[in-house]
């Protein structure tokens, strides 16, 4: 491991012995807030100087079992504990880089999920609706919850445009690299003459933003318009103007929202969509800004960012930023997103290690 990383891992070891004695002060607690700031840094570096402690005892371990290969009586022996203790060795340095990793804070939060449909006319808004019940299915299996904010319905089935707020525990940070545009090849329902047909969709997925940390939004900056809700029955079918649309006019963004009864209630979910979208929109120009050394795996939500190809007459998936292809799209269909999930999570870090490390 390089010599950078050793002393920056022995400075947080510094720093961690140092909160130990902050947080034995019984002073402390009087001030609650700086308490639970200390407490969170401390908690957070747990973790890493758990492993930094083991692998410097690994250090010392191997230092010793080298000295004891000098000894013929004893050189066999120590070549077979040197050998497991190298590896022991690589395991806990690729762990400690892991650690290293600066942490993204969306990571831990909810997120809204916004699905369109692109080209492809009907069939895409079939399509589009075959993608969220694949996001629906794979947060039943990880026990999320999904909140409907909007939708809207296409002719022949399936979603024009969905819009769904999901909660649980890590969200963001699963679901993150799914933004971008979502391509199938199959022969659509409404195809008489056996044709395969290419459709696309689009997949934006941003943090829930805390109310503290929201954009500040100009009130003279929207358009707010009301309607009367429309859909299929139940509870988006309303006799009062309930449904609300607001058109941020800088940026051209437009949100709705018609799935409660009450006109606020409306209103508060599209403003934290709008929120979500203006700030997500000010950091993709900030990535844009940047020269990128390597691969940006973090897709926008644009069109142009075709992530992934679903190829249904060979149940073949295919995602194209890692060139990673399985034959397992029935399986993904049904929420079994973990299998490309990890592998895209697994290249992040990988590239994210050839940084620490270069």
């Amino acid at each position: 491991m390089k010599s950078s990383i050793i002393t920056k891992l022995q400075a947080l070891q510094e720093r961690y012995e140092e909160l130990e004695v902050y947080l034995s002060d019984a002073q402390l607690v009087t001030n609650q807030d700086r308490f639970r700031t200390l407490s969170r840094e401390y908690a957070q570096l747990g973790d890493i100087i758990c492993c930094f402690k083991k692998w410097c005892y690994m250090q010392n371990n191997i230092k010793t079992t080298k000295t004891i290969l000098e000894d013929p009586e004893m050189h066999e022996m120590a070549q077979d504990e040197l050998k497991v203790a190298n590896i022991q060795n690589e395991e806990l340095t690729q762990r400690l880089k892991l650690l290293l990793l600066p942490q993204d804070p969306d990571d831990e939060r909810d997120c809204f999920l916004e699905i369109r449909a692109g080209t492809g006319g009907n069939e895409a808004a079939i399509f589009t609706g075959d993608i969220f019940r694949m996001y629906s299915r794979y947060a039943e299996i990880r026990r999320w919850k999904i909140e409907i904010i909007n939708l809207s319905e296409g002719e022949h089935g399936g979603y024009k445009e969905v819009i769904a707020k999901i909660s649980g525990e890590g969200i963001y940070g699963k679901l993150k690299f799914e933004s971008g545009g979502h391509r199938v090849q199959r022969v659509p329902k409404t195809e008489s003459q056996g044709r395969i047909h290419t459709s696309t969709c689009t997949v934006a997925v941003m943090p829930v933003i805390p109310e503290a940390e929201l954009p500040k939004i100009n009130a003279n900056d929207l358009r707010i318009d009301t309607f009367r809700s429309s859909g299929a029955g139940g509870q988006h079918v309303n006799t009062t103007d309930s449904a609300i649309r607001i058109i941020h006019l800088p940026s051209g963004i437009i949100v709705e929202c018609q799935d409660e009864r009450s006109q606020h209630k409306n209103k508060a979910k599209a403003m934290s969509v709008l929120a979500a979208r203006i700030r997500a929109a000010e950091i993709q120009k900030r990535q844009q800004a940047k020269t990128f050394k390597r691969r940006n795996l973090l897709g926008s939500g644009d069109r142009s960012d075709r992530n992934r190809t679903y190829n249904f007459p060979q149940g073949r998936i295919t995602d194209h930023r890692i060139n990673l292809t399985l034959y397992r799209l029935d399986e993904i269909m049904e929420g079994k997103l973990e299998i490309l999930i990890e592998p895209i999570i697994q290249e992040y870090q990988a590239d994210q290690l050839s940084a620490l490390s270069g």
